[in-house]
């Protein structure tokens, strides 16, 4: 019996264990019996008013959904081949200032110009390491074909939108093949970015287009090429590195379906499509452009999920750098499903000068070209650079993506104000909608790498791609319902009042010195009324210098000074030669003796310091001197901001040298700072007082090497401070001629004095017993009582007795002295 009963339990231990692993292996997973209160933040949740299970797709919807997605995937008709649309204009009479390029193949952003003019008709914001002419962004196949460059946008205002031809309405349509432009036969991308580099703005061009068969000459001005604030890495031109992946920006996809999630580093479900990769319908009304991408039950199964659908609105009203995005996941399916979407952030921000600017982080670790920025009730405004998300993304160990809020963060840490990628001069950021002041619907936010990190180059890790997605929070969506959402994304320059009208103020950092840049800043920009930033900052050079000229005058005398103490100063460092402490003890006390204070003549360059670190951080973060070109008829340093550029000498010479990131002085040569060198080192030889030794010699011969040295570090500063540096040098070099001449001619010091004398011809009595002179401490008949200075170093380093000379040394006792021997 007991054997039976034993054999029993093994035998439904054995069934039991086998059913439960079948069933693991081939049953759906059962559906989660938690709410979403507890997958969120431990409270139920309300309809938001941007957050809402929304009711509006009706019946006959539905059921159309469901009789689409009983078939397989195939069933659901998705267009051919991808279509662009264009939102703003580039015409100055639009009112835009901006031009954004959509692409129905993933739905995302590919491209955003800042078209915005100045009063003289001028783009505002160019790109500045583009001089040729513009004809404008075309999305053309990069491919060669056999007939030539298919056009698949022409955006409204530019050259390519306004060309004319004989007969022809309209300039160049998407569908035309362009096959030569200036009488030169062009069949791919390459060679008409080749031919369009021999234009200039305002040259006029012939292009050839052929459409319904006919060829068609059509003529047009170029004109500036705007800056590109949102580009495809493959179109970033020479700054772009290798490694940097080509990825529509904004993109979005369904994030969470029940318990099936996005894991870190991937971009959707394990096992579904990629939405990205997808081609949505589009449609486009005004200035409103919607695209739609329904998900059948097959695609959705890998999830175990039902049909969705996905649908996104743009928006843009003139003269506003905020593009209006809508976002919508609908569920289709007959019951209700646990929903949550991923929105990516922008990608491919402008690497405008990445290899000689240093923008100013307000982390230790320092900043990229792209970092992410974010702000947070909790923790207030962070900076995540590209950098350290590279270094992750290399670590096999850590995750791909750096969690910047999680499910599990308090309510506070995840009241996002905004979160973007922040570049030098300009920002791009989603924000709340307008009239709200944070985003309370997302339960993650994470900063990620939009490249391989394998193959970024050394020495250029900070040109990466960054990017950040966001996770919506959780809903049970009813069939028939949506989870919607509305975004704003900011798009524009770090203008200060433009940033702080966004909320985005805390974007522009000056760091330490920012109470010396931002006066600097407003001075610099009422000097800039004489037309030229240029005589600007030569303007404010002479400003500060002059206030500063009572401070240079003294220094000037206490030179003079020093040269008439030198020769005392030589005989005290030959008698003292063997004997560094007494060397240095003699000529302070000589010093003391004469009233002279060797660091008076250091308080101008102590002053200087701070203006020159605040100048430097206004001009890396004005963007008023960005694009400010040193003088109007040349296009020499025609951006103050950036090295001067005087020749390209990228193409031959060594690349240790020459490579963008990975040389020393850079793909050009630059001519304002070896002006600057040498009047550093024209300073130092005219004023500069002559050594009394060999020691004195041997620095002032290593002050003249780290000043060649520092020539190497300021071969890539901005031509605007060198401008400064000129500026100042040839003022300090003017000054000390000038004070030079109005100096009294007689001796600052009465030779008895240097001798040791009171001044009336008195010979002042030997050193004391604490090695000072005897004068000036009230004894040894001198009456003048101790200065405060001598008190309160003998207070706080006390001077011990100098030793004895030897032959005046006694000798000690021997230990048998005095003691009889037996």
């Amino acid at each position: 019996m007991e054997r039976r009963l034993f054999s029993f339990i093994l035998s439904s231990m054995a069934f039991f264990l086998i059913y439960m692993s079948l069933r693991t292996m081939f049953a759906p997973p059962l559906p989660p019996e938690e709410d979403l209160a507890a997958e969120v933040d431990g409270e139920s949740v309300e309809p938001a008013e941007d957050l809402v299970a929304d009711t509006e797709v009706d019946a006959t919807e539905t059921s159309d959904g469901e009789e689409a997605t009983e078939e397989d995937a195939d069933a659901v008709e998705r267009p051919d081949a991808p279509t662009w649309s264009t939102l703003g204009s580039m015409d100055p009479a639009s009112g835009y200032v901006m031009l954004v390029t959509l692409n129905s193949r993933g739905g995302g952003i590919e491209r955003i110009e800042l078209t915005e003019r100045k009063e003289n008709g001028r783009l505002k914001y160019r790109r500045v390491d583009v001089r040729s002419g513009y004809l404008g962004y075309l999305a053309a196949d990069p491919a060669a074909t056999d007939l030539g460059i298919r056009v698949n946008v022409v955006g409204p205002g530019t050259p390519a939108d306004l060309a004319k031809a004989t007969g022809v309405q309209g300039g160049l349509k998407p569908g035309d093949i362009i096959t030569g432009f200036n009488n030169a036969n062009v069949n791919n991308l390459s060679s008409l970015r080749e031919a369009m580099l021999e234009t200039k703005p305002d040259e006029t061009a012939t292009i050839t287009v052929l459409r319904n068969g006919k060829s068609i000459d059509f003529k047009t001005t170029l004109a500036e090429h705007p800056l590109d604030l949102i580009r495809l890495a493959e179109h970033g031109g020479d700054d772009e590195v290798a490694g940097n992946l080509s990825r529509l920006s904004c993109l979005l996809t369904v994030g969470r379906v029940g318990r099936r999630e996005i894991q870190s580093g991937e971009k959707t479900i394990e096992g579904m499509v990629d939405t990205g990769n997808l081609i949505w319908d589009a449609s486009q009304d005004g200035a409103k452009v919607s695209y739609e991408l329904q998900l059948s039950d097959s695609e959705m199964e890998p999830a175990s999920g039902k049909s969705v659908s996905l649908q996104r609105t743009y928006s843009l009203q003139p003269d506003s750098y905020s593009l209006d995005m809508d976002v919508q996941i609908d569920n289709r399916a007959d019951e209700a499903q646990e929903l949550a979407y991923r929105i990516e952030g922008a990608n491919g921000i402008t690497l405008e000068g990445w290899w000689y600017s240093n923008k100013i982080s307000p982390n230790w670790g320092g900043s990229d070209a792209r970092d992410v920025v974010y702000k947070t009730t909790a923790e207030g405004h962070e900076l995540v650079s590209g950098y350290a998300l590279l270094k992750r993304a290399k670590n096999p160990s850590e995750a791909n993506d750096q969690t910047l809020f999680a499910p599990d963060s308090a309510p506070p840490a995840r009241n996002l104000s905004y979160i973007g990628v922040d570049a030098q001069y300009f920002t791009v950021a989603m924000l709340p909608p307008e009239g709200q002041e944070s985003l309370k619907t997302f339960r993650r936010a994470a900063a990620n790498i939009v490249a391989d990190p394998n193959t970024v180059p050394e020495n250029q890790e900070k040109a990466v791609n960054t990017s950040f997605y966001l996770d919506s929070a959780i809903a049970d969506v009813p069939p028939g319902s949506s989870l919607k959402q509305s975004l704003r994304l900011f798009a524009g320059p770090k203008q200060p009042d433009v940033m702080e009208a966004y909320g985005l103020g805390d974007c522009i950092y000056y760091g330490w010195f920012s109470f010396v840049a931002k006066p600097l800043g407003g001075l610099l920009h009422i000097f800039s009324n004489v037309g030229n930033y240029a005589l600007a900052i030569v303007l404010l050079t002479l400003c500060v210098r002059g206030l500063m000229f009572p401070l240079s005058r003294k220094a000037a005398i206490n030179a003079q000074r020093m040269q008439e103490l030198a020769p005392e100063l030589k005989k005290i460092a030959e008698k003292h030669k063997d004997d560094m402490e007494a060397r240095v003890r003699a000529q302070r006390e000589l010093q003391q003796r004469v009233g002279f204070n060797p660091m008076a003549g250091c308080a101008p360059m102590f002053l200087q310091l701070p203006i020159f670190i605040g100048l430097y951080r206004t001009l890396s973060v004005d963007i008023e001197l960005r694009q400010a070109a040193f003088a109007s008829w040349t296009t020499w340093a025609s951006n103050l901001a950036a090295p001067d550029m005087m020749y390209y000498w990228g193409d031959w010479m060594w690349d240790y040298l020459a490579g963008r990131g990975t040389g020393w002085l850079g793909p050009y040569f630059n001519l304002l700072p070896m002006i600057v060198v040498s009047l550093f080192l024209a300073q130092q030889k005219m004023f500069m007082p002559p050594a009394t030794d060999e020691q004195t010699a041997m620095t002032q011969k290593m002050m003249n090497y780290m000043t060649l040295v520092m020539g190497l570090f300021f071969f890539r500063v901005p031509a605007g401070l060198c401008v400064y540096f000129i500026t100042s040098s040839l003022w300090g070099i003017g000054e000390r001629i000038l004070v030079k001449k109005t100096l009294p001619s007689k001796p600052h010091f009465d030779p008895a004095m240097l001798q040791g004398g009171d001044g009336n011809g008195t010979v002042q009595g030997a050193v004391n017993s604490g090695g000072r002179s005897g004068g000036g401490n009230g004894k040894d008949g001198d009456p003048k009582k101790p200065s405060l200075s001598d008190m309160i170093r003998q207070r706080i380093a006390p001077e011990e007795e100098a030793a004895p000379l030897p032959k005046n040394r006694k000798r000690p006792p021997s230990k048998g002295s005095g003691k009889k021997r037996r």
